[in-house]
């Protein structure tokens, strides 16, 4: 791993694919203009609205989507992360897949995400995303210029088996595209993320989506950037398109794993 910069993008997706990459271009250039050479956009970026139609607006990888973003990271000469995209499988299924892309706009890695969210809070929040969505099934963890960096979405975050893995892939970074529920996110967002970044002695850079969406419940923004130590170093608020940017030290992440060599003293292997 080297030094660098990193930035998570917040926004709200909605049906309108154009102004939702309009907007994500946007964010992406001013992370770039700030120095950052990752950007991590946040799950489901590209389109945004009622699940039962979600299969129907799939496209493949690449695709439409997927093509623009490569071309955006070519232009701006960073690594991009395509948060996550609405991928065809079927006439009545997606997979939500995430695609990163490198500063020459080449495909470094795609993840497909392993764990669908289903939830039922009454009076806040009913989702059951097997509806419309099937699971991926393969831990990607791909090495680049800027270091090992593992891949995840959203609800993964509460499955603490899936980043033990990518740690024994040896992540140094761990990027966490979200569309994190304001209900859950209030009390879990936080603790998840800093225990993830804890326990596995990585950086985690997580772009959530904000405000309220077309499923009749509202989104927790909060983007988020934490060190090996669980400290954060870049949080976002819970309402506006933004983006924020932290330094990634590899000092400070090999100083860590130094001092308290956790991952070397497990003695249950995952």
């Amino acid at each position: 791993m080297k030094a660098f910069r990193a930035s998570a993008v917040q926004l709200k997706a909605g049906r309108d694919h154009a102004a939702n990459l309009a907007i994500a271009t946007e964010q992406a250039e001013a992370a770039a203009a700030a120095g950052a050479l990752l950007i991590v956009l946040p799950e489901v970026f590209a389109w945004r609205g009622p699940q039962k139609m979600e299969p129907s607006v799939a496209e493949p990888v690449p695709g439409p989507t997927s093509t623009y973003i490569s071309e955006l990271a070519r232009r701006l000469g960073v690594h991009i992360l395509a948060g996550s995209i609405l991928e065809r499988s079927s006439d009545t299924e997606c997979f939500n897949t995430s695609v990163f892309f490198g500063p020459d706009g080449a495909e470094l890695a795609r993840y497909r995400k392993i764990h669908l969210f289903e939830v039922e809070i009454e009076g806040e929040v009913s989702v059951r995303e097997a509806n419309t969505r099937a699971a991926g099934e393969s831990v990607v963890c791909v090495e680049t210029d800027l270091g090992r960096i593992g891949l995840s979405i959203c609800y993964d975050l509460r499955f603490p088996e899936l980043y033990r893995r990518l740690a024994d892939l040896a992540a140094e970074i761990v990027v966490i595209p979200a569309a994190f529920t304001a209900p859950t996110g209030r009390v879990h967002w936080e603790p998840l993320l800093r225990a993830r970044a804890i326990e596995n002695q990585c950086y985690i850079i997580a772009a959530n989506q904000f405000g309220p969406n077309g499923d009749g419940f509202s989104d927790h923004g909060h983007s988020m950037i934490v060190d090996p130590w669980g400290t954060i170093l870049a949080e976002a608020g819970e309402d506006g398109p933004c983006h924020v940017e932290a330094d990634l030290s590899a000092d400070r992440l090999y100083e860590v794993r130094r001092n308290l060599p956790s991952l070397e003293h497990r003695k249950l292997n995952s």
